[in-house]
């Protein structure tokens, strides 16, 4: 997080010789026009460079959930269940009705998943 802060910090300051520039540019509008204008640009430019300093890191590995005595969606066996979780864009944080699996089953899963990431890509 320090080094998304610094790196925030150092496009912060990137953005006011630009806009700078822009406002001398146009130093024959009004100021709050030019002013205006100014912040559209920087918006269209500096749009791109937060996308990049703030995009969401993937996990390379699955994070997994694991809850005893519960009751596996493929086999129905009754035990220790998984479920993953997170794994590169596939995100079940916020489900309302999560599915566990036992320890055979899982791993079919983790196929399946594994699968359908690697056809996005």
């Amino acid at each position: 997080m320090l080094k998304k802060y610094f790196l925030y910090l150092i496009r912060w300051q990137l953005s006011t010789p630009i806009l700078a520039i822009v406002l001398l540019w146009l130093s024959d509008m009004s100021t709050l026009w030019a002013t205006v204008v100014a912040n559209l640009i920087g918006g269209l430019i500096f749009f791109w460079v937060d996308k990049f300093i703030f995009k969401k890191a993937y996990a390379q590995t699955p994070l997994w959930e694991i809850s005893d005595n519960t009751k596996c969606e493929d086999c129905g066996a009754v035990g220790r269940g998984y479920r993953i979780v997170e794994w590169l864009d596939y995100n079940r944080s916020n489900d309302k009705t999560p599915e566990y699996r036992c320890e055979k089953c899982k791993d079919k899963k983790m196929e399946e998943v594994s699968g359908k990431l690697k056809k996005k890509k």
